[in-house]
């Protein structure tokens, strides 16, 4: 065809008739002679397609397929892909419909597509997958301590939580923990969802911490709102029975022994009522106690339980205790013939200290003459817990001239305690509220006039002072009838098991 001449019309059609004839492939019948003879025909007629007169024509589009079948010809498989390939690159599309405006070449050749089976996937890995956008950033996990006066506010809003989010989860933890009952040294584990991959902080997703040993409370985020759930942990109790004897102070020869120092200060507190362990301890007094420890599937300590037995051989005398629980009265320790081992007030409300002053005429220290000193001091470290020397309600707590801090407990009509010089209250412990015998009520200071920090200690009796330690205190309930029997029944029980039970003794406070 030269530059002038006119083009019929459906030229294409004709020239696409009479070109080539079809090139038709039986199943399992490539060889790779054939297979090359076919594309390099395939290659030499696309060729002679009419490629050099592209810029004067739009370029063709053709279909090709490929009809066949095969088993066991990869290789011939590879080399009609690179064919194909090839083809591709001199400008024709392998997959598509052939353009209906595509201008086609003069051509005395007819190409009949006879290729049905597709190429273009990758011979040895398939289709290329499909495009996957990159995963969420990580959920951002953060464990917090409770420090002096954390609120569960404070520590999730420190982590990163936003208030709001936070608000919502604590009121969903209402229902099953109160927050203000939230403890020192506590630890929480909040998990947090940020927007980006460099992001800290995010959206509260939930949270955990186990309030004891045996209970966790998770809060998470369900839909748009917080729910809460309480999960009990099934601990393994165990009978341990330590025993030893006092060289120098029960203190030393119990953690000694192996006793933990919170079971010891429960042994010292059921025995305050009738031992005063500033007097009546001595060289060669023995102790033993059965108690039992938790255990954790794994076998690790959770915690120390109850004391269930006890006894102090104090100058050669016995005073034994054993435990006993009722619905009405909760845990009780009674001796070996049923009367109560908690009388109505304690001797001394506070552990480990010196006896630094007596009840009676003393010059004051401060003031410098003589005066009546209507309680009996302990000396000890700043911030040693003072208990509440019985049950009762708070009658005033605050300062009080040269008492300082000072806290006065009402037990019944008879009765009240008085605390003064401490450092700070415990929690809760506020005119008008309920304490119960041996709870923490502050602690150990030097407020107001005094020259050290101290505890001073009143018993008021009928509303006069008297001496904590010449008064005879009441004693609590005694057992009779079926109650005693039930708990003549236990206290065998305890002393079986105490027989039974692993022996953690040392003697003389030896050395561990």
């Amino acid at each position: 065809m030269r530059k002038g001449d006119v083009i019929a019309p459906n030229w294409h059609e004709k020239c696409l008739k009479d070109a080539i004839k079809p090139i038709e492939i039986k199943a399992n019948s490539l060889t790779s002679e054939s297979m090359s003879r076919i594309l390099a025909a395939a290659l030499t007629n696309f060729g002679a397609f009419g490629i050099s007169r592209a810029k004067r024509t739009r370029r063709v589009g053709i279909e090709l397929s490929v009809s066949w079948f095969f088993k066991s010809n990869g290789p011939l498989l590879l080399q009609a892909a690179g064919g194909l390939a090839i083809a591709g690159l001199i400008g024709f599309s392998l997959v598509g419909r052939a353009s209906d405006s595509a201008t086609k070449p003069p051509s005395t050749t007819d190409i009949k597509p006879v290729i049905t089976a597709s190429l273009l996937a990758d011979p040895v890995t398939g289709p290329a997958p499909a495009f996957q956008p990159p995963p969420p950033p990580a959920d951002i996990e953060k464990t917090m301590t409770v420090g002096r006066g954390d609120t569960f506010m404070t520590v999730m809003t420190k982590a990163g939580a936003a208030r709001r989010d936070a608000h919502l989860a604590i009121g969903a933890m209402r229902k099953l923990f109160n927050p203000r009952d939230l403890s020192l040294d506590q630890k929480i584990t909040l998990v947090l969802r940020p927007e980006t991959r460099t992001a800290t902080t995010g959206k509260l997703i939930g949270f955990s911490f186990d309030p004891t040993v045996e209970r966790t409370i998770r809060v998470a985020l369900t839909g748009d709102k917080y729910t809460a759930e309480a999960h009990k942990r099934i601990l393994d109790a165990r009978d341990v029975h330590v025993s030893g004897t006092i060289n120098s102070s029960l203190y030393v020869a119990a953690i000694k022994a192996g006793l933990p120092a919170e079971t010891l200060i429960d042994l010292i507190r059921l025995f305050s009522w009738d031992v005063d362990f500033q007097r009546d301890i001595q060289k060669g007094d023995r102790f033993t106690v059965l108690t039992e420890r938790l255990h954790r599937k794994d076998g690790r300590i959770a915690r120390w339980g109850d004391i269930l037995h006890a006894e102090l051989v104090l100058s050669g005398k016995p005073i034994r205790i054993y435990r006993y629980e009722t619905k009405q009265h909760g845990v009780e320790y009674f001796d070996d013939k049923g009367r109560s081992a908690q009388k109505a007030l304690m001797r001394t409300p506070i552990d480990g200290a010196r006896l630094s002053s007596g009840f009676g005429r003393r010059k004051h220290p401060i003031l410098g003459y003589t005066r009546m000193h209507q309680g009996i001091d302990f000396a000890a470290p700043p911030g040693t817990p003072i208990y509440a020397a019985g049950s009762g309600t708070v009658a005033y707590a605050g300062r009080k001239g040269g008492y300082g801090k000072y806290v006065k407990i009402r037990h019944n009509g008879t009765y009240q305690t008085a605390y003064a010089h401490m450092k700070g209250f415990a929690r809760g412990i506020r005119s008008g509220a309920r304490v119960r015998q041996g709870q923490i009520i502050g602690y150990v200071g030097s407020t107001g006039r005094s020259t050290g920090p101290h505890l001073h200690y009143e018993v008021h009796r009928g509303g006069h002072q008297v001496n904590p330690l010449r008064i005879k205190m009441p004693s609590g309930r005694k057992l009779a009838g079926v109650e005693l029997r039930q708990f003549s029944e236990q206290r065998s029980q305890f002393e079986a098991r105490l027989a039974a039970a692993p022996t953690k003794t040392r003697h003389a406070d030896a050395a561990p």
